[in-house]
């Protein structure tokens, strides 16, 4: 398994500035979000005319492109550098740290954070994410309150192991590296994904779900659980009075 960007991403809806090289893994496109803000010329697409419609209760930083048509509704916080594209939605509490790069119609969620992530055309996460060094790719959607954890607990290099090659670790040499998730693909409520996720097109994991590692496109996840269920007596028969319960 190569790892290549367009075996996960529709380059053609690359926002912006995104840049990405088919020569080597798709995360190694997390290490350029960075420099490539960096190199915009950023007093020319600060004097550029703009319909964004921005609330007085929002903050925009220094360094922050707002597309087209986009709307920041108050209580947003921008620090930048970010480039946001065209008709997105940059809802009430999202707070957008560093390094955001945002294609067309992208929804940035309430209470929201982001940084160091790349979010193709029409990505949704409109609830209670948090989205760090990550790439999103075309329609993906993150349901509430999903998590791309970014950081190993003992803050070690983050490796992928191969599926193709026995489970063969590749070492990506980032220390922070939260998800890749390919185009189209659906993240159930409440999931949280391990550092280093690799997940393909079209595929759906449940709500609840706790994933690592890399599922192939075209899959389904699902979650089982053993729910019991047990009559409880009225409060009045109950061994223990309620004080202690």
């Amino acid at each position: 398994m190569s790892f290549a960007p367009s075996q996960f991403l529709d380059l053609a809806r690359a926002p912006g500035p995104a840049a990405f090289d088919e020569d080597v893994p798709v995360w190694e496109a997390l290490k350029t979000i960075g420099a490539l803000l960096e190199a915009l010329d950023w007093p020319s697409l600060r004097a550029a005319p703009s319909t964004a419609q921005v609330s007085p209760g929002a903050f925009i930083g220094e360094n922050v492109r707002l597309g087209e048509g986009t709307v920041v509704e108050p209580g947003a916080n921008i620090k930048g550098p970010a480039w946001i594209g065209d008709h997105c939605e940059i809802r009430s509490g999202a707070y957008l740290r560093e390094n955001v790069i945002a294609g067309n119609g992208a929804v940035l969620g309430n209470s929201c954070e982001f940084k160091n992530c790349i979010l193709f055309d029409e990505v949704e996460s409109p609830h209670f994410n948090y989205v760090g060094d990550s790439i999103l790719g075309y329609k993906a959607h993150l349901g509430a309150g999903v998590i791309l954890s970014n950081v190993r607990l003992d803050r070690e290099q983050i490796a992928v192991r191969d599926p193709l090659q026995g489970g063969k670790a590749i070492q990506t040499g980032l220390r922070k590296f939260g998800a890749i998730i390919g185009e189209r693909t659906e993240i159930g409520c409440n999931s949280v994904l391990s550092p280093g996720s690799i997940i393909g097109r079209d595929c759906v994991l449940y709500p609840g779900t706790h994933w690592m590692g890399v599922l192939p496109s075209d899959h389904l996840v699902k979650l089982r659980q053993e729910q019991v269920l047990q009559e409880i007596s009225p409060r009045n028969q109950l061994d223990s009075p309620p004080e202690a319960l």
